[in-house]
């Protein structure tokens, strides 16, 4: 049975789509089959998982408004083991159409139940904003990857996103729970993130990731080249410390 997992924080620039690419390209380098879902509109998971997002058909918004079977939207990545179902700007109209219907909080969920047991992770990217399309995400999912980078501002707006995820386990996913949170953007040189690090340990306590991914150049080029870190430079600092998260991730999420 596959376990679908949201990365999710509504503050935009906290590495959330990097951490989405490159945590399921590193679980596809162990052996693991992953389906990334990119439900954000602005499309970053798809483009840099090799894909031109303005052309490629279907995506996700006509898996959710159009009914098009699930199954003939994944497409293949250049990453190994990993598959997407992409997105592109098409899907910022979708928060309209969903907000005139009634009942749309479970519309995702019920499609990816269709293909859970055919992966061994779902990865959800979700949209930097606390939408709906945000809520059908976190919905759908059994947990929470909550990616911080270690800047000043770093745990603003958190008792907000803690908030949201209440109120969806509240009376929506009873079941939702906090995977972990990974710690990005670190600068070893300064002190700030070494104070956020342990800021952000003090408030999350035992759900922060050991592994914490540095800034990097190396990290920041690959998306350009439609490349994960493990297939654009597997020797450089981003994709060692992706490759550490992943077993971390595998050896608590497999206890």
């Amino acid at each position: 049975m596959g376990k679908i997992i949201s990365i999710f924080n509504q503050k935009g620039g906290v590495g959330k789509t990097t951490t989405a690419i490159n945590l399921s390209a590193a679980l596809g380098k162990l052996g693991k089959k992953i389906a990334l879902v990119d439900i954000d509109p602005q499309g970053n998971s798809t483009s840099g998982l090799g894909i031109d997002k303005d052309s490629v058909e279907p995506i996700i918004y006509d898996v959710l408004a159009k009914n098009v079977d699930i199954r003939d939207s994944i497409k293949d990545t250049t990453a190994e083991n990993v598959k997407i179902i992409p997105s592109n700007n098409e899907l910022a109209g979708l928060e309209i159409e969903l907000a005139r219907e009634g009942s749309w909080e479970k519309i995702l969920k019920d499609k990816l139940e269709i293909i859970k047991n055919d992966f061994d992770y779902i990865f959800i990217d979700c949209p930097p904003s606390l939408g709906i399309l945000s809520v059908i995400g976190l919905v759908a999912s059994d947990s929470v990857i909550i990616p911080i980078q270690c800047e000043y501002y770093a745990l603003e707006g958190v008792g907000q996103l803690f908030e949201t995820i209440r109120l969806v386990k509240k009376g929506l996913n009873p079941n939702l729970e906090v995977e972990g949170v990974v710690l990005s953007m670190f600068d070893g040189r300064t002190n700030l993130s070494i104070q956020v690090v342990d800021e952000v340990k003090s408030f999350f306590k035992n759900k922060v990731y050991v592994s914490i991914i540095p800034r990097n150049v190396r990290l920041a080029e690959a998306p350009s080249h439609g490349l994960s870190i493990m297939d654009y430079d597997d020797k450089s600092k981003g994709a060692e410390a992706y490759m550490e998260l992943a077993e971390e991730f595998l050896e608590l999420v497999e206890e």
